[in-house]
């Protein structure tokens, strides 16, 4: 039969309506098996109530205003809570499955620190789900202001740190130069919990691929912070670091993690040669011997010199570097910057001079044995005088009392 006789074959009325019956049925079954989108109007019907709770006295309900602001606004209900299909629906729901949607967050949080989600749950740092606003949004959790204090819920004195023995960090963050120009100066630029830490993959700081790892310190405070670091890139300390060598010190070594101070205030200053003594301890017990810093012991003045202002505080290097400040071809302008008038005279003043040391400085060696020598022996002297004193008065004691005893029996 050619395709010009078929076209003129005529359809029965009672086909056509068997046809019709047909494509019905097939839209009925698809959009039956199609799930049903709950609009959040269907739900607060009855969560709207800011009464209601749950069989087990907890609050299930949700403010409306709220949530039609949120980032979750514009989602049905059952798009996260995707096993209720209608009313009325299990009287448990199971819980929200978040990586549904952000299945990147999930795999970081996987490998972190924060991977208990019991303990952990998106919304213990995003807030109410029905309420989370975009990190952008000043009324967000995690909106740079507000980064500190939630983390501080858990990373406070009350909170997640003693249930699991966690550092209370928090005060000390606030404290600090960081947390001061945050919460007081309003700075978004200034470094807050996640600017270090990350967000979603937190690693432990023994972990070697956490910014907070020993080895990743200067890089991370250098995301900040790019002239200091390369400052220290160039010094012994950033060198020995590209090294392998962990017990150089980075970042936190000398400024601590969180309770960071300015470095001209003289708290900082104060503690600054303490901070250098941890490792470098026969420097420090010979500087502890000189005028700077007795000067400082004695009156607590900020002004006298410490460690690094003599040898620089990131790019130090070794004295025979040219570059050093404490090179002697630069000690005239080192000195200088607070003492006036300093010449190649002034400059022979040894800083770490050690009296116990014949090889570096002989002549304070002999000096001081010299010293010590004459103070023992007039020690000696007197005290071999007294010990012959009290004997020799002890002697004429005895004597005058015999003398009169006999005296007085004639």
């Amino acid at each position: 039969m050619t395709p010009a006789a078929c076209k003129r074959i005529p359809i029965s009325s009672a086909r056509l309506s068997r046809l019709a019956l047909w494509a019905a049925l097939v839209a009925a079954v698809a959009f039956l098996a199609a799930p049903v989108r709950l609009v959040a109007q269907d739900c607060l019907a009855c969560h709207g109530d800011a009464s209601m709770t749950n069989s087990a006295g907890h609050s299930i309900a949700v403010d409306g205003k709220k949530f039609e602001q949120s980032i979750h606004g514009a989602l049905g209900c059952n798009t996260c809570h995707a096993d209720v299909k209608g009313y009325p629906h299990p009287e448990k729901v199971a819980p929200v499955q978040c990586e549904k949607c952000h299945a990147d967050q999930a795999n970081q949080l996987k490998g972190s620190v924060h991977t208990d989600s019991k303990d952990h749950p998106c919304t213990s740092c995003h807030g109410s789900a029905h309420e989370i606003t975009p990190k952008t949004d000043p009324t967000s959790a995690v909106y740079p202001l507000n980064v500190p204090k939630t983390c501080g819920n858990c990373h406070a004195n009350n909170g997640m740190a003693q249930k699991h023995g966690l550092d209370s960090v928090y005060p000390n963050y606030i404290d600090s130069i960081h947390g001061f120009a945050l919460s007081k100066e309003g700075l978004l630029v200034a470094a807050n919990c996640q600017s270090c830490h990350g967000s979603h993959g937190i690693l432990s700081r023994k972990d070697p691929q956490s910014p907070t790892h020993k080895a990743n310190i200067p890089v991370t405070c250098g995301k900040c912070h790019a002239k200091i670091n390369a400052n220290y890139q160039m010094g012994v300390h950033g060198q020995a670091i590209a090294k392998g060598d962990l017990n150089a010190p980075v970042c936190s070594d000398c400024h601590t993690a969180h309770a960071i101070l300015q470095p001209t205030e003289s708290a900082f200053r104060m503690q600054s040669t303490p901070i250098c003594g941890n490792c470098h301890k026969d420097k420090f017990s010979t500087y502890r011997d000189t005028f700077h810093s007795q000067l400082g012991s004695l009156g607590g003045y900020v002004e006298t010199a410490r460690c690094w202002d003599c040898h620089e505080a990131h790019d130090v290097r070794p004295t025979a570097d040219p570059a050093s400040p404490v090179n002697p071809a630069n000690l005239v302008v080192t000195c200088g910057r607070c003492h006036n008038g300093a010449n190649l005279s002034f400059v022979q003043y040894q800083p770490h001079a050690n009296a116990n040391d014949r090889k570096l400085s002989p002549g304070l060696y002999f000096v001081r044995l010299f010293m010590n020598l004459l103070l023992i022996s007039v020690l000696t002297f007197f005290i071999i005088h007294t010990i012959l004193w009290i004997i020799r008065s002890r002697y004429n004691q005895v004597k005058a009392g015999k003398s009169g005893n006999g005296g007085n029996h004639a």
